[in-house]
């Protein structure tokens, strides 16, 4: 869709999947409390909009942040909260600022005339709403580069449907494959299930479309290798590859028990080993899927618990400070 036409779609459906909230039932956790009431669930979430911090990001995958970044919007809670999140700090709790839809609308385009190559919405499902409406704003104030939805994954089939024609890129996690798994360190049994099935669903929607060595539209599959859990990378690279053999792979190795939490867990309270890294690299070579890998040292400053929570100066459009641009 172009703007107009996602302008008109969102006129059309916004009021419908506002409704919901009244019952929220966005994602599976399907809580049925009465968010605009002051109630919340278990993503924590009530009415208000919370950001944690916005900026031209140059951590993510090459064809998203290419040379002037994507523009990264973290938004606080989170409907997973897994135990070993980098982002802790701010998706297991409200820190951050309370903003209007017309202030987030303003740091999109605030992130666009700044040359950020799109708008990378990072864990949006719990404020979907709120961020439809933001959107819906920006585009009548001229925002066209690419809105990517950068989710953990555990997502509702039904949901995803309804903004799809919204949405230009997807950056969906595919965190577990084993129930048990995802109900040991996310508390969240069904997510192999509700994964799959969206997975599927946006890769047969998004083929992908690069102009140069952007992606402008399609989908990247991400997968967390997580230590001492060799089988379950090599189950989900298995199925990347028999369900969705053209999807962008990135798989990371990124891994550190930054959250306290994750050390009552012995298996995941330490890195990726150079083992368990060469044998997951071996295997992933003869499936010859596309996409990039992570080096198993990771850029320290690429995870959320060093992330700067100012971002006061996309609020005011006229101020020309450049401090989020790539040192």
């Amino acid at each position: 869709m172009n703007k107009d036409e996602k302008i008109s779609y969102l006129e059309k459906n916004l009021d419908s999947l506002s409704e919901r909230l009244k019952k929220c039932d966005i994602c599976p956790r399907e809580c049925g409390v009465n968010r605009f009431s002051g109630e919340v669930g278990y993503c924590g979430v009530g009415a208000d909009l919370i950001v944690y911090t916005a900026f031209a990001h140059y951590g993510e995958e090459p064809a998203i942040s290419g040379q002037n970044g994507s523009g990264a919007i973290f938004f606080s809670g989170c409907n997973l909260k897994c135990v070993y999140c980098q982002n802790h700090k701010f998706s297991h709790s409200q820190e951050g600022e309370n903003l209007t839809e017309a202030q987030l609308a303003t740091i999109m385009l605030c992130l666009q005339e700044k040359g950020a190559h799109n708008i990378n919405l990072v864990t949006p499902t719990h404020y979907l709403v709120p961020i439809m409406r933001a959107l819906l704003i920006a585009f009548k104030e001229g925002l066209v580069i690419p809105i990517i939805y950068n989710t953990s994954g555990y997502e509702k089939k039904e949901i995803i449907e309804i903004i799809n024609d919204i949405i230009d890129i997807y950056l969906i996690d595919m965190k577990y494959m084993v129930s048990e798994l995802s109900n040991m360190y996310s508390h969240a049994r069904d997510y192999p299930v509700n994964n799959q099935k969206v997975i599927k669903l946006i890769y047969n929607k998004k083929p992908n479309v690069f102009n140069g060595a952007l992606l402008e539209e399609g989908v990247v599959i991400r997968h967390l290798v997580l230590p001492s859990h060799f089988e379950e990378t090599i189950r989900a690279l298995s199925w990347v590859k028999e369900n969705t053999p053209d999807v962008l792979l990135s798989l990371m190795f990124q891994y550190q028990p930054y959250f306290i939490k994750a050390s009552s867990f012995q298996q995941i309270d330490r890195r990726v080993n150079v083992s368990e890294y060469n044998q997951i690299k071996d295997f992933l070579e003869d499936l010859k899927l596309k996409g990039w890998v992570q080096d198993l040292s990771p850029q320290e400053y690429l995870a959320g618990v060093h992330f700067d929570p100012e971002f006061s100066a996309l609020l005011n459009r006229s101020n020309k400070d450049n401090r989020y641009e790539k040192d």
